[in-house]
């Protein structure tokens, strides 16, 4: 990829840029960037929406570039305030490190393992001592992290904000001059963290990285940004089926911005039709990320379930302890909250033997409930 190649496919990519025209000079100029983006391991699961800036990595490293991986395994303890409404729950040492260790495969999907540098933020910010942290939190003020909008509005609406959330985008940043990164990429969630990046390389008398932001990813709901802690993602290393039906519960609206942002395809490559749009989608997605096989397999499978109205042959078969259905979809994970429970049931999404119920409804010994298209689980009231 030429240095003019990658520069138009940046610019076509990403939401903003700063410093715009310096990033431009310097890839013209032919000089060899170290370019960083960094993941917190909260999750087991790499999700579809972190294609996004993984293809982008990747077209760095294709134009001779250092791809550098952070893998967050200091940070995840932390949890990254951005985008959050409350605090996150804090992870354990040992469910960070579980977390991690799946990452590395999965980001293999996408990047060249040969020409990838993978460092694990736990590295530098494991020992820093508290002279090293003094001086870090000094780099900035109070006010400055403050102002950015997640914080601002959990002030504003009253919730709390943990003090040790404060310290996450010192450490983001702190990740920028522990490797000396010349570009920073990330969603567009992460501008504020990115652009701090840049405040504190100056403090610690280094050039500031060049920062670039892409656009975030719905996810199943088709509303919220696709994201592990909400539970709306498809993960890339799940099964072939699971992937392919996910993405055919996506609401229609939403399959030419993942047909565009995961497959490169326009929106005039698509059939006309909605399904056979989604269809197409589902397909090329786990074609990618599984091979064609597998998406023969997940497509057939689909199919059969949904298309062809089977019940499929083999269903998960689980106990619970209540005969209320929305109590027992909870108790399932079908669903997230009683509340969440009754809205599917509601909106049409929930059948017991093949009828649709309402939330309202009791489950007897050996019922198939069937929550939206894709999930069957048969029953056992203990």
């Amino acid at each position: 990829m030429t240095p003019d190649e990658l520069w138009d496919r940046l610019r076509a990519r990403a939401i903003e840029i700063h410093d715009e025209g310096n990033l431009q000079r310097r890839l013209r100029a032919g000089e060899r960037l170290r370019v960083k983006l960094g993941l917190d391991p909260t999750a087991p699961d790499i999700h579809v929406g972190h294609l996004v800036v993984l293809d982008m990595l990747r077209a760095f490293q294709d134009a001779g570039h250092t791809a550098v991986l952070i893998v967050g395994d200091f940070t995840a303890l932390i949890g990254d305030p951005s985008g959050r409404s409350e605090t996150r729950p804090v992870l354990s040492r040992e469910q960070v490190d579980a977390n991690a260790k799946t990452y590395f495969a999965q980001a293999y999907k996408v990047l060249d393992p040969e020409l990838v540098e993978v460092r694990g933020n736990s590295e530098w910010l494991g020992g820093m001592t508290m002279v090293d942290v003094i001086r870090l939190l000094g780099t900035a003020t109070l006010q400055q992290v403050l102002q950015r909008e997640d914080f601002a509005s959990r002030l504003r609406g009253g919730h709390a904000i943990g003090a040790q959330e404060i310290l996450y985008p010192f450490n983001q940043a702190y990740d920028s001059v522990a490797i000396k990164a010349d570009v920073e990429i990330g969603g567009t969630d992460q501008l504020f963290n990115l652009l701090f990046g840049r405040e504190v390389q100056r403090a610690y008398g280094l050039p500031p990285q060049d920062v670039a932001v892409f656009p975030l990813l719905e996810g199943l709901d088709g509303t919220q940004k696709m994201s592990k802690s909400l539970n709306n993602y498809i993960g890339i290393a799940e099964p072939p089926e699971e992937i392919y039906g996910k993405v055919m519960s996506l609401p229609d609206a939403m399959t030419p911005k993942y047909a565009r942002l995961l497959l490169d395809l326009g929106e005039t490559a698509l059939p006309a039709h909605p399904r056979d749009a989604k269809a197409e989608v589902a397909r090329r997605l786990v074609e990618r990320l599984h091979g064609p096989a597998a998406a023969a397999r997940a497509e057939a499978d689909f199919d059969s379930k949904f298309r062809k109205r089977e019940t499929p042959s083999e269903i998960e078969e689980r106990t619970v302890s209540s005969a209320e259905l929305v109590a027992a979809m909870v108790e399932l994970g079908l669903a997230a909250s009683r509340g969440a429970a009754r809205r599917l049931a509601e909106q049409g999404g929930v059948r017991v033997a093949g009828e649709k119920v309402g939330a309202d409804a009791r489950l007897q010994n050996g019922d198939v409930l069937q929550v939206g298209r894709r999930r069957f689980v048969r029953i056992h009231l203990g």
